[in-house]
């Protein structure tokens, strides 16, 4: 069932409930003491050892598209955990999902078949003004380098949906299961040095793994073997929006008018390009 040929309704489906999946972070993360290296690495070996249990024995074809996903997805991770700790988280989100960006342009030459419209940079153009405005009250300068690996994580975040939507007719989720080996790999001295978590890190590091990243993983390699790279990030934005809703619910922290708007703006983008699409099929 989490492998089945997906229609454009059930692709749309998948993404957004990704998105959802994956805005739980910052809640959970809130469950474990380590450091964020020694998170990443950790919650990568259970959702691994997730997808393992729902996909079985990986098909590890070593293809460049494989290859070069995993590595562009394990990058990513390490990245966008670096980016964090150099600058503000705000910084962080909003220049790693300059991403469609990234998508189209190299998108021209490693999927020519999908034609970008004037629509889509409209599309892109709001979300991301959305997205300004989302985080307008949070943002500050930061460290250079830090915003500079942030925009490197938003370019091998781009990349891992180009080269994933290059394997529609394979099976995608491969290329995640690998990306989590790398990242453990990589993360394993982190989690050494942090010593083993206490129970609440425990149990935090396996929702983590479990449901922030190997549930949306399967989720997410459904969805783009649906839709084009450049509307699986369109609608994986959602991601970002769905933070102060966990927040609210759990920390009764509300967000503020600005927030709401930019909110507003993301969601009604995504929406109209992806009603826009359906109607031209």
């Amino acid at each position: 069932i989490f492998m089945m040929r997906e229609t454009r309704g059930s692709a749309i489906g998948s993404l957004v409930l990704c998105a959802a999946l994956w805005s739980t972070a910052g809640i959970l993360i809130k469950l474990v003491q380590w450091d964020a290296f020694a998170i990443a690495g950790g919650r990568s070996l259970f959702g691994f050892v997730t997808m393992l249990i729902l996909l079985k024995r990986p098909k590890f074809t070593f293809s460049a598209n494989q290859i070069l996903a995993a590595f562009s997805y394990s990058a990513t991770m390490i990245l966008f955990v670096t980016a964090n700790k150099l600058t503000t988280s705000a910084n962080a989100v909003l220049l790693q999902y300059v991403e469609p960006v990234y998508i189209i342009l190299p998108g021209l030459w490693l999927l020519p078949d999908e034609k970008v419209t004037r629509f889509d940079w409209f599309a892109v153009a709001a979300v991301l003004g959305g997205m300004v405005l989302f985080f307008f009250d949070d943002l500050a300068p930061g460290s250079a380098l830090g915003n500079a690996l942030a925009i490197a994580s938003g370019v091998t975040f781009a990349m891992t949906a180009v080269f994933m939507r290059r394997q529609q007719n394979e099976r995608p989720a491969d290329s995640f299961m690998l990306a989590h080996l790398i990242t453990f790999a990589v993360s394993l001295p982190f989690m050494i040095r942090s010593g083993p978590p206490d129970g609440a890190g425990l149990l935090g590091l396996a929702l983590l793994g479990v449901f922030q990243m190997g549930i949306p993983s399967i989720l997410y390699s459904r969805g783009i073997c649906g839709v084009s790279a450049v509307s699986c990030s369109l609608i994986t934005m959602i991601e970002p929006v769905m933070n102060p809703v966990w927040v609210a619910l759990f920390w009764g922290e509300l967000p503020g008018t600005r927030a709401v708007a930019g909110g507003a703006i993301i969601l009604g983008a995504i929406a109209a390009r992806t009603v826009l699409k359906a109607r031209r099929i």
